[in-house]
């Protein structure tokens, strides 16, 4: 994802580049019932966020997705269905039709995708990725980006309720964990040692 500069990409290619990146981070998960940087949230729990919240989010607006696998069941799967459905509507006719959410507003669905759900995915990428104790190589610019629009509306966004307080940062920290500072991430934060029984119960299916 580093690899390639978001910033100037279309809607549907940053989408792709973005949910390819997460897919990847997918594919490393070991332990899905790892905890994540999130307050009471484990792995699974990421996509499990990322496509629930986005598949009402589409519905509140008349947008429906195909049922997938549950993320329950199947993580791997669920997230690749996910991605490749919503990947659909970017590359359709309807990604250039207005989209009318009654709380988001009237945007151009293309537009939605990329504002509301895309740079939703970028973020998360850091949070599973860190839930197995790795770190995402995530695009230093869109970080750079996202913070040039968010801390404008910082008052707006932390009384959302989406985002916990700000964690400090030391001044030459790079983009990325000036950004996770600043929705309320530890850039430092470690998953906590599991026992072997918690991992070995938490891997069963």
């Amino acid at each position: 994802m580093a690899g390639v500069a978001l910033s100037g990409l279309d809607a549907s290619a940053r989408h792709q580049e973005v949910a390819s990146g997460f897919a990847g981070v997918v594919a490393e998960v070991r332990d899905w019932e790892a905890p994540a940087p999130v307050d009471g949230w484990v792995a699974r729990d990421v996509v499990a966020h990322l496509v629930d919240w986005f598949t009402g989010f589409l519905a509140a607006g008349g947008v429906t997705l195909p049922d997938g696998p549950s993320v329950a069941d199947d993580p791997v799967a669920a997230w690749s269905q996910h991605a490749a459905s919503v990947q659909a509507l970017l590359d359709s006719p309807a990604a250039d039709e207005v989209f009318s959410h009654p709380m988001a507003g009237e945007h151009r669905l293309a537009d939605a995708i990329d504002r509301f759900y895309t740079a939703d995915v970028y973020m998360h990428s850091w949070d599973l990725a860190r839930s197995q104790g790795a770190t995402p190589d995530l695009d230093p610019g869109f970080a750079v980006q996202m913070l040039e629009g968010m801390a404008p509306i910082d008052d707006i966004l932390r009384s959302s309720g989406q985002y916990g307080p700000k964690v400090e940062v030391d001044a030459d920290a790079d983009p990325v964990s000036r950004l996770m500072g600043f929705i309320g991430r530890d850039p430092g934060w470690t998953p906590a040692p599991r026992s072997d029984d918690e991992h070995v119960l938490g891997n069963a299916e």
